[in-house]
């Protein structure tokens, strides 16, 4: 909760410092008159990108995208797609420009110099060199007017634990290069020394993420361990140079996990008594009042202050979007002027606390350093205890003024190449184009008052909800476990040591609301661990399937005559009791199915949300239809079909049975669920909770039972009306040649939905971004041991990019944590069992005969693991291509050209899953109408689907039926009935709003 207070005692002095400093950073003339006066093509980028929106988002797309482009005609030919869509408003010379009839013609190469030259030059205006010795005359500049600096290296994402260790080396050679150079450098005492001691010549920040590439919140031991080895190396160099080092805060998800790792490091004897270290916090964070007390309380416990610098922040629009995509809380303020006023109040409450903690107030907002100066001259902040920071290129006419005025004035320099630094360059641009952006604000010429108000915490909320799909009322997505919650992490941990005292218990079959004794059970051992015996599983017979099927024919007609909103409200018990069972059940699956938590807790979420959304789907269609007419009443509408078979897979083992058998049953059929034998004791979880929420005798009943027995025996039974299957295509296909075979006394014809597998493959184009590509095709293909119908087992990647995807792909695998499935830094857990482990085996030897090996991980001796496999030289039409393996295989393939890429991706079987890794329009456009796939992703991972947002299902020999969590899925487990009825007796009929 964040404390709104007035300062009512710092108003008058903010007021007037700010006027003076605003008054400094002014000129003559507006801004766009001076846009007018000048031909620079940054600035008039800017200019126009402020002035259309349209232009501003496809322009910071295309900006994104240019270093990755290795020709001018690659240049123009994107510069146009880009900026040549008619809905896109362009000033009459950049129209000039676009107006090239082909990408490789003169003009072409004319527009494509000119737009990458005024890009580059941009670029520089906010980085301060792309290598090393640029960046040092930039340092060199600054000293010159009397400002210090911190120097970042450029790069989002730390990938593989190679990229780990290189940025570790980069800033020790950093650290000595610029310690090297220091040494020639002319003493300035404002920035040099203070209240009589001298202050580190050479500061560096850096990202504690990127020192480790598996670095996760639920794994936090693991990850605080291998963060913590390459921190102290940096930190004892650091002190032999006599360098500072600060670090960076990055997503909100690291937040709580980074403090938590630097306070332990930094109380260790060996750094306690450094004060050249250094945080940052985030004002629009909500959390981040909180976090300074923390802070505060540990800094007087340490005894040495640390510096702390305090900025707005710059990931508010993705941290809104991860909160908005996983229904979790809104970490940041949602209002500009709440991040303002928290702002002013962290920075009251830090400078307040100047002897435990060093404040460095980080804001190009001239209100926000006034009132940081207003504080500080109230209290007499020594010197050494306060300085201002402000970003490279950003506001350097306030940075001058602030030096004028006698103060330490910092400037956070980036420097590296333009691939890692666009990331960085567009979340400058945002900033400076942003209607809400002070510095935009300034240079239009507002008004004063306006620019200097106090700003006032706006009414906030804690949730919010813009999802452009039309969802049915009533449907509330489930929100996953936010893992970078300790209590939250914690709870999901212990309940993998609760349950296992209930481990090896005989879970019996439920056929007419009793618990049966069985002839036969199966038992069911953890895959990480085959010794271990999760639950034994009583297998229904012949006979008993027969009962079972006599129940349900008995039950159906009360269960078909109970209204609608009765059956979705035991949905929704049943969504309420999963919930509650969260992390209970999470625990079963990890424990039986070898899926990590990471993927356990998403998989409940889906559950939920199957219960939740069929039942508001089941009151939508309750409704019906109606088309009368005058003297006529035609009304269409549904009715169940009658007893359902659902066989469900063992590799989703609660969201699909939970999905399949709740859809049946709100419908207002009877429904057995026959579970896959290895994940039957999920299974059993999931009919306990059924019972428990309501559901008659007779309605739901468990039936786990051999398939090539039971299992066959009731799809041909007369009296089932319809089978819902996911798994092999083998057994879909026989399941479908036998339910259509009409059997003695049965009445109708029998509804059949399988889904049954992929050959699903990702397309890696020139243009693609490698940070997003290579861990999206590492997820995609590994999550869950590749054991996933909708997993990655093909990429294929166009040759101007091959060798460095391949590269930094083998690095990213290797990178992989494989082992346990319970262990929270495990990334990659076991296969099923001992069948799926040979024949995934037969299937890596196949490759080494038609195909390249070129990875191959260790994994451990016991349990049932599968090395992780990498293939490279891969034939479209070998056995690894084509067929299906279920397993942590992936097939590495090289294309020419885009066409030949989507040649090779659509030559299969299967049309289930694929995805595009482009920022080529045309390429993606291309792939949303001819990639044969019932699911595509662009630019994201290929696996877990969700519900509503992304309803599951392919084609081809991927399946038949609607697909899971759309709108139209209930409707197969429906018969449509129309009625019609004259209403007219002896010429007369009611007539709607008649006078009587």
């Amino acid at each position: 909760m964040v404390t709104q207070i007035a300062r009512p005692s710092y108003e008058t002095e903010t007021q007037a410092i700010a006027r003076q400093l605003l008054s400094a950073t002014r000129e003559s003339r507006s801004f766009l008159a001076q846009m007018r006066d000048q031909m620079r093509w940054d600035d008039k980028l800017l200019d126009w990108a402020m002035s259309h929106p349209g232009l501003r988002v496809q322009l910071f797309r295309f900006i994104d995208c240019l270093p990755s482009l290795q020709s001018k005609p690659e240049i123009a030919r994107h510069l146009q797609e880009y900026l040549g869509q008619e809905e896109v408003e362009l000033p009459a010379a950049l129209k000039g420009l676009l107006g090239f009839a082909s990408a490789d013609s003169m003009p072409g190469q004319v527009a494509a110099t000119t737009v990458s030259t005024a890009v580059e030059t941009l670029a520089y205006k906010y980085i301060s060199g792309e290598t090393l010795k640029p960046a040092i005359k930039t340092l060199e500049r600054l000293r010159k007017d009397k400002m210090t600096y911190t120097v970042d290296l450029l790069g989002e994402a730390v990938i593989t634990e190679e990229e780990a260790q290189s940025y570790l080396d980069r800033y020790l050679d950093l650290l000595e290069a610029l310690t090297q150079a220091s040494q020639s450098w002319s003493k300035v005492p404002q920035i040099d020394e203070a209240d009589g001691k001298p202050l580190p010549q050479v500061q560096v920040s850096v990202k504690l993420t990127a020192f480790y590439s598996q670095f996760d919140p639920l794994d936090a031991k693991g990850s605080q361990e291998k963060v913590c080895d390459r921190i102290r190396i940096l930190l004892r160099r650091a002190k032999e140079l006599g360098a500072a080092i600060h670090f960076d805060m990055e997503q909100y998800a690291y937040k709580d996990l980074t403090l938590s790792i630097l306070k332990e490091v930094l109380m260790e004897d060996e750094f306690r008594q450094r004060d050249d270290l250094g945080v940052t916090l985030q004002a629009y964070l909500k959390e981040t009042e909180a976090d300074l007390n923390g802070l505060i309380a540990w800094a007087k416990e340490r005894g040495t202050p640390i510096t702390v610098r305090l900025v707005k922040g710059a990931y508010w629009d993705q941290e809104t979007i991860i909160a908005e995509q996983h229904d979790w809380p809104l970490p940041v303020f949602q209002h500009k002027a709440s991040t303002d006023a928290n702002f002013e109040l962290l920075t009251r409450l830090l400078l307040e606390n100047h002897d435990y903690l060093y404040a460095a107030i980080g804001s190009h907002n001239v209100r926000s350093q006034a009132h940081a100066i207003a504080i500080a001259r109230e209290l007499n902040i020594p010197p050494r205890n306060f300085e201002l920071q402000v970003l490279y290129g950003m506001a350097d006419k306030l940075a001058k003024a602030l030096v004028k005025q006698g103060y330490r004035v910092r400037v956070y320099c980036p420097y590296g190449q333009l691939i890692p630094g666009m990331s960085y360059l567009i979340r400058r641009l945002l900033e400076n184009t942003a209607n809400s952006s002070f510095l935009r604000q300034n240079l239009e010429d507002r008004p004063i008052e306006e620019l200097l108000a106090a700003p006032v915490m706006a009414d906030e909320i804690t949730h919010r909800q813009v999802r452009a799909q039309d969802l049915p009322d009533g449907f509330e997505p489930a929100a996953d476990t936010d893992f970078s919650e300790q209590a939250k992490r914690d709870r999901a941990l212990a309940q993998l040591q609760a349950i296992r005292p209930k481990l090896g218990q005989l879970h019996s079959p439920l056929v007419n609301g009793k618990r049966v004794q069985t002839s036969e059970s199966v038992p069911s051992v953890n895959p990480s661990n085959p010794d271990e015996l999760v639950g034994r599983v009583g297998l229904i017979d012949v006979a008993q399937a027969e009962e079972a099927i006599a129940a349900a024919k008995a039950a159906f007609p009360g269960w078909k005559a109970t209204p609608a909103k009765e059956r979705a409200a035991i949905l929704r018990r049943a969504a309420d009791l999963l919930e509650e069972r969260r992390a209970e059940l999470a625990a079963w699956m990890v424990l039986e199915t070898g899926k990590v938590l990471g993927q356990a807790d998403p998989e409940i979420s889906e559950g939920i949300d199957f219960c939740r959304f069929y039942a508001a789907e089941m009151e939508r269609l309750d409704a019906g239809y109606v088309y009368d007419v005058a003297g006529e009443t035609d009304r269409y509408h549904y009715q169940p079909r009658g007893i359902s078979l659902i066989i469900s897979p063992w590799n989703f083992p609660f969201a699909i049975p939970i999905g399949m058998t709740v859809a049946s049953l709100v419908t207002g059929n009877c429904t057995l669920l026959k579970p896959a034998e290895a994940s039957s004791v999920v299974a059993a979880k999931i009919a306990e909770v059924f019972v428990e929420a309501g559901f008659p005798d007779g309605v739901f009943q468990f039936v786990p039972g051999k398939g090539s027995v039971v299992g066959a025996h009731m799809v041909k039974h007369p009296d089932v009306h319809m089978i819902t299957f996911t798994g092999s295509q083998e057994v879909g296909c026989r399941i479908y040649a036998d339910a259509a075979v009409l059997q003695p006394g049965q009445r109708h014809l029998k509804r059949v939905i399988a889904e049954m597998g992929g050959k699903n493959a990702i397309i890696v184009d020139e243009s693609a971004d490698l940070d997003q590509a290579v861990q999206g095709v590492v997820y995609s293909a590994f999550g869950y041991s590749g054991q996933k119908c909708s997993a990655c087992s093909r990429v294929v990647v166009l040759e101007p990019i091959y060798d460095a995807f391949l590269h930094r792909l083998l690095e990213a695998t290797k990178s992989l944590n494989v082992g346990i499935a319970e262990d929270p830094s495990t990334k990659v857990g076991p296969v099923i069992d001992a069948t799926a482990q040979n024949r995934i085996r037969a299937y890596i030897e196949k490759g080494k005969e038609e195909a390249t090996l070129a990875l191959e991980l260790s994994v451990p001796d016991q349990g049932y693991f599968v090395k992780p496999t990498i293939f490279v030289d891969v034939p479209p039409t070998g056995k690894i291509a084509q067929e299906e393996i279920f397993g942590p295989v992936l097939a590495v393939m090289k294309a020419t050209t885009f066409d030949e890429a989507m040649d090779i991706a659509n030559n299969t079987l299967y049309a289930l899953t694929g995805g595009l890794y482009s920022r080529t329009p045309s390429h993606i456009d291309r792939a949303k109408a001819e990639f044969e796939v019932g699911n595509l992703y662009i630019n994201r991972h290929i696996t877990g689907a969700i519900v509503a947002r992304q309803p599951f299902g392919g084609f081809k020999l991927s399946g038949v039926g609607s697909k899971a969590g759309g709108p139209d899925y209930l409707l197969q487990f429906l018969e449509p009935r129309h009625i019609s009825e004259n209403i007219q007796r002896q010429g007369f009929a009611p007539i709607e709003g008649a006078e009587q």
